[in-house]
């Protein structure tokens, strides 16, 4: 290898970001698959979910030390996206009744749990960003308002703290018995 360093295009970086977010999500239905098919549905189910908070809180940790090193206070603006760029190029914050949230328009790992025909596995994933925001800083909680794998047209989440969390849920529970 030359002393130069190689350089290459956006288009080959994001094909290389892409292929390793489709091998991710093939490990992840893997695994998932495999534990449904030899615990039962509501046992391997259960334990993927369980797998997913894990590896959020570890990711979230990691968040977390690189915030305080920073000396900044563990609050969701100061939460540093994990997400590659490149991977994750079609997203934008948007504000919905005052309330700031991330819209993620392309998911590449939804699109290929669409494609194998399990997005309720592939949508026991996303439980990584509870656990990421709840090892960042356990007064936080993230929220999927919307989700590709539940038929929405984008995946939408909404950073609250736990405050906030308690008036949406005692809200929505005020408007559903009406």
């Amino acid at each position: 290898m030359s002393a130069q360093k190689e350089k290459i295009s956006k288009e080959e970086a994001f094909r290389q970001v892409k292929s390793m977010i489709t091998r991710a999500a093939l490990i992840h239905y893997s695994f998932a698959k495999t534990l449904v098919e030899e615990l039962g549905e509501k046992r391997g189910k259960a334990l993927t979910k369980k797998a997913s908070l894990l590896y959020g809180k570890i990711v979230g940790q990691r968040v977390r030390e690189k915030t305080l090193a920073k000396g900044l206070p563990l609050t969701r603006e100061n939460f540093q996206d994990d997400l590659p760029a490149l991977g994750w190029a079609e997203r934008e914050r948007v504000k919905v009744g005052g309330e700031t949230r991330s819209r993620v328009h392309t998911c590449h790992l939804a699109q290929v749990w669409q494609e194998l025909g399990a997005p309720d596995l592939g949508r026991l994933y996303c439980y990584v960003d509870q656990g990421k925001y709840r090892a960042y800083n356990p007064d936080l909680r993230c929220v999927h308002v919307k989700n590709v794998l539940d038929g929405d047209p984008y995946c939408e989440l909404a950073v609250r703290t736990k405050r906030s969390q308690r008036a949406k849920d005692a809200e929505h529970k005020s408007k559903s018995k009406k």
